[in-house]
């Protein structure tokens, strides 16, 4: 099976695709196309010995320790010098090691989101986001080159390494929550202490958030937090699903309102004090009212296709301006990295806020979140209740629809923008994008997105409406579609 880097980098199944061969193969991939001379893409300001330099962490997942430091012993035999998380820390942490060690890469292991018999490996950029999309096709590159010459991974014994100063221990989270402190109001949060419950659902940020906010006076009780590589047997992603154990926390007053981070903290979810699931979406435009009206903030945000039109309203209001891109955080990274953004995040929870890295980060957004409430001294369902007053009511839904038999991604956008529809559900159709997918708007802003998968038979459907009765009357049409090419 080839071994493909997509928009965060490459999953597979443990034992199936994801092995130890398989890995050493792409570190090794990932060892030469550093070396290649290219990589750094005209960013030549990186020291000298600093080229040399990778940081390398992993989350919680099923033997994610040791395939990190298989990965580790081939970028040393390779000649680079290793800084190896000492234990799981979550994907932000990493990334964000990187760009504070000045390192020329990152790897992380792990499958994020994904089910439990999933690991994976994301590659992080020498500014702590996710490596562009030609620094991966020059990995998998080098990754055919490799296998056509039948040339195996150089590897180093693991002590040997160590004491030769290739791999050293690092952790990553003092830095790391250091530099949250210039970013996170703590004052402000230590006037207001909060009672919360943070669901780390087994993944790498168990434990981070808790920490951070030691000596804050908030009372923190994690749920999760425990070392299960299965997830118990659930995804480790922040959705309403799989928050069952956070509902039953908060429904026993454990706390007066909830985060969930994902497998690898890069996303972020959370539950009001009725127990009422806080989207993403929600989560963003409240950040991004709090950021403009509370901190005076000003600056370009960035959404993805797929991300609420709140934001949208919100900035319209606010005299912003609003990029859209296609789904991956890595296409808000590159507005990041040229722009002055104020806040860039996706419809799954990754988010990230100006001064910080160019990565998703949950802890970052679940603290910002309890800053939020403690300085508008509010609940957050009474904050979220007046943004929806204030933004416009939004109705979202995501369907994952399997289809009979594969379609051609380019060949079924071509077919939807030529049967193109005057009204959907009796409403009619004012604009139709093809970003990515193909984005049918209706005049009163309401909105169906439908993205094929490139890689499996599956149709993704995101609505957003207005009223209730127009985004089902949308989600009845992206099933109809769905039917017609299954």
């Amino acid at each position: 099976m080839p071994i493909n880097f997509g928009t965060d980098g490459w999953r597979a199944v443990i034992s199936d695709t994801f092995t130890f061969h398989n890995l050493r193969n792409v570190a090794q991939a990932i060892a030469d196309a550093i070396a290649s001379g290219s990589w750094e893409n005209g960013f030549e300001e990186l020291q000298a010995e600093n080229k040399q330099t990778v940081v390398i962490g992993f989350d919680t997942r099923f033997l994610s320790d040791r395939y990190a430091a298989d990965v580790a012993r081939v970028l040393a035999a390779n000649g680079f010098r290793v800084n190896l998380a000492q234990s799981d820390a979550p994907t932000p942490a990493i990334s964000y090691a990187v760009r504070h060690l000045g390192a020329i890469a990152g790897i992380m292991i792990t499958a994020s989101h994904n089910a439990p018999r999933y690991n994976g490996v994301k590659l992080k950029a020498y500014y702590g986001g996710s490596a562009t999309a030609e620094q991966c096709r020059k990995v998998e590159v080098f990754l055919n080159h490799n296998e056509e010459r039948a040339r195996g991974p150089n590897l180093m014994d693991f002590e040997t390494a160590r004491q030769n100063g290739l791999i050293q221990r690092i952790n990553p989270i003092p830095a790391y929550g250091e530099h949250l402190r210039t970013l996170i109001d703590f004052d402000a949060i230590a006037e207001n202490p909060q009672r919360v419950v943070v669901d780390s659902m087994y993944g790498s940020g168990r434990g981070v958030i808790k920490g951070f906010l030691q000596g804050s006076g908030c009372e923190v009780q994690e749920i999760r937090g425990e070392m299960n590589p299965g997830f118990g047997g659930i995804h480790p992603e922040p959705i309403r699903k799989h928050l069952g154990a956070l509902a039953g926390a908060i429904s026993t007053h454990m706390g007066d309102f909830g985060l969930a981070t994902d497998g690898d903290a890069d996303r972020i979810g959370a539950m009001d004090e009725e127990g009422r699931f806080i989207d993403p979406h929600k989560i963003m435009a409240l950040a991004l009212k709090y950021l403009v009206e509370e901190r005076g903030w000003r600056g370009a945000v960035v959404r993805t296709v797929s991300t609420t039109c709140m934001i949208d309203r919100l900035a319209r209001q606010y005299g912003l301006s609003v990029y859209e891109t296609p789904v991956g955080f890595n296409y808000i990274a590159e507005y990041m990295l040229k722009e002055d953004i104020l806040i860039g995040g996706e419809e799954s929870g990754g988010m990230s806020i100006r001064g910080h890295i160019p990565e998703g980060d949950g802890i970052l957004m679940g603290l910002l979140l309890i800053e939020i409430v403690a300085k508008w001294r509010r609940p957050l369902s009474e904050l979220v209740d007046q943004l929806v007053q204030e933004a416009g009511p939004s109705y979202y839904k995501r369907l994952d629809l399997t289809l009979n038999r594969p379609v051609s991604k380019d060949k079924m956008k071509q077919t939807l923008l030529d049967n193109k529809p005057a009204k959907i559900g009796g409403f009619p159709v004012a604009e139709i994008g093809s970003l990515d997918g193909i984005k049918y708007i209706l005049e009163d802003g309401s909105w169906l997105l439908i993205r094929p998968s490139g890689t499996e038979p599956v149709l993704r459907v995101y609505t957003e409406g207005r009223s209730a009765e127009v985004m089902e009357a949308l989600i009845d049409f992206g099933k109809e579609i769905a039917a017609k090419a299954g």
